[in-house]
């Protein structure tokens, strides 16, 4: 049996996950979260996209903990980080848990950097007000629904398939396959080594973060969300790639064009996970853009 429908078992895989030395538990929310803590500064909370877990910013901690003290959390569901409760599979409802988990953890964000769904995360927690940095970075933002009128039907067929539990299983199954994982990966633009494709390929071996990964995907509603990024009030970072093949560059700019002040910068020669695939260009462009908004 390739897979599991229960959780990743840290007990099992400390060892070998990176950073565990950095790792901890704190329950927040009612959620049990996995985070890890590194370097010391002003305060930098990393946030994953759907899918991925804290390992995805493995190969910038090093380089961002020489300037920050960060934060880098599962999201529920997500990695080693327990499901939330029924009706907390949202949009607000993760923004709400994250910031709870920031209360516990007693910290003030100054800099707060998102991934994916991972940067409408960090923009629903500053436009909620459970973090108030001094600005937001986003990587590949997914702050608009994916694939225009057909996102009407993804989100019920994410739904159905989340409800049915035997999707779990069957991707967790299919995810003993290292090319299958790799396709996956390739899909969206970029390419990682082997290190990388065996980390998502631990995750998805699990059929407890699938089944967090699909039920994400069924309840997260960006219909309105673009709108309300009108509010945000903050430096804006929208980091683009030219070969992200998952949200369209457009997509920044129409997004750059709501937010007073935002920016748009491309990164070259990556795909979706372009933080993964240029670890050190990512690392220099958050450090820049602080060290910018500092002076400005």
């Amino acid at each position: 049996m390739f897979f599991s429908q229960t959780p990743l078992d840290w007990q099992t895989d400390r060892a070998t996950w990176p950073h565990h030395e950095c790792s901890r538990f704190v329950s927040a929310g009612r959620v049990r979260f996995h985070v890890q803590t590194m370097g010391t500064g002003p305060v930098l909370l990393l946030l994953h996209g759907t899918g991925a877990s804290g390992h995805s910013w493995r190969d910038l901690m090093p380089r961002l903990a020489e300037d920050f003290h960060l934060v880098v959390p599962d999201l529920p569901g997500h990695g080693f980080t327990s499901m939330p409760g029924a009706g907390r599979i949202s949009l607000p409802a993760y923004a709400e848990l994250l910031g709870l988990l920031m209360q516990e953890l007693d910290v003030d964000v100054d800099l707060v950097v998102g991934h994916s769904a991972g940067a409408a995360i960090a923009a629903r927690m500053v436009l909620d007000e459970w973090i108030r940095p001094e600005g937001v970075v986003s990587f590949n933002g997914a702050f608009r629904p994916m694939g225009g009128q057909t996102a009407q039907l993804f989100s019920p067929l994410a739904k159905l398939l989340s409800l049915n539990p035997l999707v779990p299983r069957f991707f967790a199954g299919r995810a003993s396959d290292p090319a299958m994982v790799k396709r996956l990966i390739v899909g969206t633009g970029s390419s990682l080594d082997a290190d990388g494709i065996a980390l998502y390929q631990r995750l998805m071996r699990s059929g407890a973060h699938v089944d967090a990964t699909l039920q994400m995907m069924a309840n997260w509603d960006l219909t309105t969300f673009a709108d309300d990024m009108s509010g945000l009030m903050r430096p804006l970072l929208l980091v683009i790639a030219d070969g992200d093949k998952a949200i369209p560059a457009h997509e920044a700019h129409l997004i750059a064009g709501q937010v007073t002040g935002a920016e748009v910068h491309e990164m070259r020669g990556v795909g979706h996970v372009a933080h993964e695939e240029d670890p050190q260009g990512a690392a220099e462009l958050i450090k820049s853009t602080w060290q910018k908004w500092q002076t400005s």
